[in-house]
């Protein structure tokens, strides 16, 4: 039996992987504006962390994560999300006593077993942003800002802000009972997974995909008619801010993501070109967190986009990603000397910072011609025995079909200024 490559995982060819680093490119150089320095993190932790972190009433931690026990008989775990492993690095490493805000920015591979699909896979690719430190809304406004200024750099269109509150410890209590009042008649008709969060997290029925729970949740209670006036008074700040910025957006009364840590702000940045699962970025604020996962009191706010529905994004509506350099000069060979001489001469390019390729095939000089071509190179040298002796090399503009000598030891600066 033939070995494939497992299902819900990709191969990223060398014309994939240009479009990856345009990506990363774009996001490196706007975290830097934004003030963000990058964090890399395992790519596997202590199964704890993410059952204390994202919440062991969430899909992920019931469902969806790689799970393993090492040869020291320990718990480890395939990172499914980037917050818990960076919110375990500012308290371990003690970023907490360094001056806040500490703004952190993060990108790579996380693992979910999940049914594949358009976007979605189980190893996928997680950029995302996290700011400690901060309980203001501006951070809030920032971080939906810094979100929102990525697709708009991409060229994407038909995007919208989705924006909730989901309360803090002081006003949820209140929401919870509401909501389980007014699930509690209809218990009977949920999916089994919600019959159980009914009692450890009812706010969690929101979040269910099943169609009948989905359709029971219509008329549930709002979060936002609960909220305390300190919490009020914060998601009102926040949404002034988006406008301020002239980001538009729409209050969800239904939205509160998936996973246990949110407080206050939840927000998703929606898609119109991707299908049913149009969120293509998603965050809010976790002011519990960092306490949660032994550190002092911290307030936080941060995001996460999938960036495989970012390409699927950019692939359906039609935006063209700019393409990679192309080789500039090839220099075609014939004889064993020659060879010699174009090898030196490609070494000698190449430090310069010129994109150049030659035969590696032995090849005759008609095949590395139409190579060249297949290159879409800019010049080509044509280097036999004859030339050698004189000292020079024929150079031919492609697309041209005239050629003239140039001297070799003249030949880089030749190209250089060619090329600029």
């Amino acid at each position: 039996m033939d070995i494939v490559r497992p299902r819900g995982t990709n191969d990223f060819l060398p014309k994939d992987t240009v479009k990856w680093h345009y990506l990363e490119t774009v996001l490196r150089k706007l975290c830097e504006e934004f003030g963000y320095g990058e964090i890399r993190t395992p790519l596997f932790e202590d199964t704890n962390l993410f059952q204390r972190g994202v919440g062991d009433t969430t899909d992920i931690v019931q469902k969806e994560m790689y799970t393993f026990t090492d040869q020291g008989d320990r718990s480890l775990t395939l990172r499914p999300e980037g917050t818990a492993s960076v919110v375990r690095a500012y308290v371990e490493d003690k970023l907490y006593g360094e001056a806040q805000p500490v703004k952190v920015y993060y990108m790579g591979p996380m693992f979910r077993y999940e049914r594949p699909q358009a976007g979605r896979y189980r190893q996928f690719h997680q950029f995302g942003v996290e700011c400690f430190g901060s309980n203001h809304p501006a951070a809030d406004g920032e971080i939906i800002a810094l979100a929102w200024e990525f697709y708009r750099r991409l060229g994407l269109k038909g995007l919208e802000v989705s924006i909730n509150s989901v309360g803090c410890p002081k006003c949820r209590p209140k929401y919870r009972q509401l909501l389980q009042d007014y699930f509690r008649p209809h218990l009977d008709k949920m999916c089994k997974s919600c019959q159980e969060r009914f009692e450890k997290n009812p706010l969690r029925i929101l979040d269910c995909k099943n169609p009948e729970c989905k359709e029971l949740a219509k008329d549930a209670p709002n979060s936002t008619d609960c909220l305390c006036e300190e919490c009020q008074e914060h998601f009102q700040s926040v949404c002034a801010y988006l406008t301020a910025a002239d980001i538009p957006y729409k209050i969800d009364h239904r939205l509160v993501r998936g996973l246990d840590y949110y407080t206050k702000t939840a927000f998703e940045i929606l898609v119109d070109t991707i299908g049913a699962q149009s969120a293509i970025c998603g965050g809010g604020r976790y002011d519990g967190l960092v306490a949660q996962l032994g550190g002092p009191e911290t307030p936080g706010v941060g995001f996460a986009a999938g960036l495989e529905r970012v390409l699927v994004a950019l692939d359906q509506q039609g935006v063209e990603i700019p393409a990679s350099s192309h080789t500039q000069v090839y220099l075609a060979s014939l004889g064993s000397s020659a060879d010699l001489k174009a090898f030196q001469l490609l070494q000698e390019l190449r430090k310069t910072g010129i994109i150049a390729e030659k035969d590696l095939l032995g090849r005759s000089l008609k095949a590395q011609m139409k190579y060249a071509d297949k290159l879409q190179a800019d010049y080509v040298l044509l280097l036999g025995e004859e030339e050698l002796a004189q000292n020079i090399c024929m150079v031919r503009q492609m697309g041209k079909s005239e050629q003239a000598p140039v001297d070799l030891d003249n030949i880089v600066l030749f190209l250089k200024e060619q090329l600029k």
